[in-house]
C-alpha cells in the first residue's frame, strides 16, 4: 500500500482516480492545484504524486521542483492534455518518474504507478545495503573514534564511489587489508568477488600464474587450463598486498596489466579483457625504492593514484580502548562469556608502545581472555613486556656512552637478538618468526643468512620435537 497524493484542479479526475487507487488499497489524498499538495506534504508525506501539469496558483512542473527539494526519492508522474515535446523534455529532465498524456488508460497508469513503487523499493534496498557496508566497513571491522581515524573513515566512503587505483601504505598491523575491503564493500562493484593476494608469499614464477592464471601445458604439471586472480576479480576488487615484494620483471608484467585492461595467462599466446578495480599495499617506503631501483617509478604512479597512509596505533592511542573493547567482545561471543577490562589493565595497554599495532593489540586481547577466570581483566593476564613496560627506563638505555658506540656493530648484534628470540619463541618455526618480526619470511631468511645462523632455526625445530 503507498501513500498516494493526487494532484488537479479538474475535480472529475480527483474522484476518477481515487476510486481507482482506493480499489487497490492505496491511501489517497487530494489537492486541487501545487501550492494546496506542497502544504499537504509539510504535514504528512507521500509516496507518489500524480500531477496535472497545466494548473492554477502553481502547475505541476513547479510543483515538482519544489517537491523534490524537500524528498528527492519521491515519485512524481505528470500528465498534461497539451503535452508538447518541450514539457516532456523539462519534466524528466527534473526528475520524473514518467509523463503520461489525457485521456489516458486507467490500467496504464496503474501500470506505471506499480514501477515506480518497485524502483522505490530498490532505492532504498541500496540505501539499506550501502548502510549496513558502511557499519560493517567503518565500526564492526575498522575501530576507532580519534580524529586520524575519522579522517581515514571519509577517505574510504569518497574513494569507493570512484574506480581510480589506490595505495593503503602503514606498518604491519594497522589494518591494510581491512581498508581495502571496506572501499570495495561500499563501491558499486560490492557484489562481485574481492580477491586478495598476498605479493611477498610466492616465487615471481608462481606469482605470475596466480595472479595471470596459465593454459595446460605451460610447465610441468599444468594439467588444464586455470584462470587467475585478475579474472577471478572482474567487475571486482584485485587486492595486492606487501606489493613492494614484488620482483622488478613482476612490476613490468603488472604495470602492463593496468595500463591494457588486458591479462596473458602463462603459455598463452591471446589475451583476455579484464575489469578489476585494484588497490594495493605496503609496508615499505616504496618513493625510497624507486629512487634506488627497487621498485619500478611508473609503476608506482600508476597504483598510487589515491594514497591513504593509515597511521600506527602509537599515534591514536585514543582508540586502544574502544579497539580493546571490540577485541573483548569478539572473543568473548566465541566462548558464550561477558567480560570487562580493569582500569589498572587498560592503563598499561594505553602506556605500551604498539610496535605490532592493532594486530598486537588484537592478540594481546585474545590471549588475556583465554587466561581471565574471573569477569574482569588484570594486569596478571597481559604480557610481561606491558605490564613492565616504561617508557622512561627504556629511554635510558638507549643513552648514548660519553666514548660513543659502532652503531652500525650495535645495530647488527641488536638485529640478530631479535631474530634469535624470535626464533626461541617460536621453536624455530621461521614463518612464524617472520610474523612476529612482522617482516616477509624471505626477509628473514635473508637475515639468517646474514648472521650466519641459518642452522640455528633447525636445532630449534629439533629441540622442540
Amino acid at each position: 500500500m503507498a501513500n498516494i497524493l493526487l494532484v488537479d484542479d479538474e475535480q472529475s479526475y480527483r474522484q476518477l482516480l481515487s476510486l481507482v487507487f482506493e480499489e487497490s488499497g492505496h491511501k489517497i489524498r487530494t489537492a486541487k492545484n501545487g501550492r494546496d499538495a506542497l502544504e499537504q506534504l509539510q504535514n504528512e508525506a507521500a509516496d507518489i504524486i500524480i500531477s496535472d501539469v497545466r494548473m492554477p496558483d502553481m502547475d505541476g512542473i513547479a510543483l515538482l521542483r519544489e517537491a523534490r527539494k524537500e524528498n528527492p526519492d519521491i515519485g512524481v508522474i505528470l500528465m498534461t492534455a497539451f503535452a508538447t515535446v518541450d514539457t516532456a523534455r523539462e519534466a524528466f529532465i527534473l526528475g520524473a518518474d514518467d509523463f503520461i498524456q489525457k485521456p489516458f488508460d486507467v490500467e496504464e497508469l496503474k501500470l506505471i504507478v506499480k514501477k515506480t513503487l518497485e524502483k522505490q523499493e530498490l532505492i532504498k534496498e541500496n540505501q539499506a545495503f550501502k548502510k549496513a557496508q558502511r557499519e560493517k566497513g567503518n565500526v564492526k571491522n575498522i575501530v576507532g573514534n580519534s580524529d586520524k581515524m575519522q579522517a581515514i573513515f571519509q577517505m574510504i566512503e569518497t574513494v569507493a564511489e570512484v574506480q581510480s587505483t589506490v595505495l593503503v601504505t602503514g606498518e604491519s598491523g594497522t589494518g591494510k587489508e581491512l581498508v581495502a575491503r571496506a572501499i570495495h564493500d561500499l563501491s558499486p562493484r560490492a557484489e562481485k568477488p574481492f580477491i586478495s593476494i598476498n605479493c611477498g608469499a610466492f616465487t615471481e614464477t608462481l606469482l605470475e600464474s596466480e595472479l595471470f592464471g596459465y593454459v595446460k601445458g605451460a610447465f610441468t604439471g599444468a594439467n588444464s587450463n586455470r584462470k587467475g586472480l585478475f579474472e577471478a576479480a572482474n567487475q571486482g576488487t584485485i587486492f595486492l598486498d606487501e606489493i613492494g615484494e614484488m620482483s622488478t620483471a613482476m612490476q613490468v608484467k603488472l604495470l602492463r596489466v593496468l595500463q591494457e585492461r588486458k591479462v596473458r595467462p602463462v603459455g598463452a599466446h591471446e589475451e583476455s579483457s579484464v575489469d578489476a578495480r585494484v588497490i594495493a599495499a605496503t609496508n615499505r617506503d616504496l618513493k625510497g625504492m624507486t629512487e634506488d631501483g627497487s621498485f619500478r617509478e611508473d609503476l608506482f604512479y600508476r597504483i598510487s593514484v589515491i594514497p591513504i597512509s593509515l597511521p600506527p596505533l602509537r599515534d591514536r592511542k585514543e582508540d586502544i580502548s574502544d579497539l580493546s573493547d571490540h577485541f573483548i567482545a569478539k572473543f568473548c561471543k566465541q566462548t558464550g562469556r561477558e567480560l570487562s577490562i580493569s582500569q589498572k589493565a587498560m592503563q598499561m595497554l594505553e602506556n605500551y608502545t604498539w610496535h605490532g599495532n592493532v594486530r598486537e593489540l588484537e592478540h594481546t586481547i585474545e590471549r588475556a581472555v583465554a587466561l581471565e577466570r574471573e569477569n574482569e581483566i588484570q594486569p596478571e593476564r597481559l604480557p610481561d613486556h606491558i605490564t613492565n613496560y616504561n617508557p622512561e627506563r627504556i629511554k635510558s638505555e638507549f643513552d648514548l656512552p660519553d666514548d660513543g658506540i659502532n652503531l652500525s656493530s650495535h645495530l647488527g648484534n641488536l638485529e640478530k637478538t631479535y631474530v634469535v628470540e624470535a626464533l626461541k619463541k617460536t621453536s624455530g618455526n621461521q614463518t612464524k618468526a617472520a610474523e612476529l618480526l612482522q617482516m616477509p619470511v624471505r626477509s628473514l631468511r635473508h637475515l639468517l643468512d646474514k648472521h650466519n645462523i641459518r642452522s640455528l632455526s633447525a636445532q630449534m625445530r629439533s629441540s622442540g620435537d
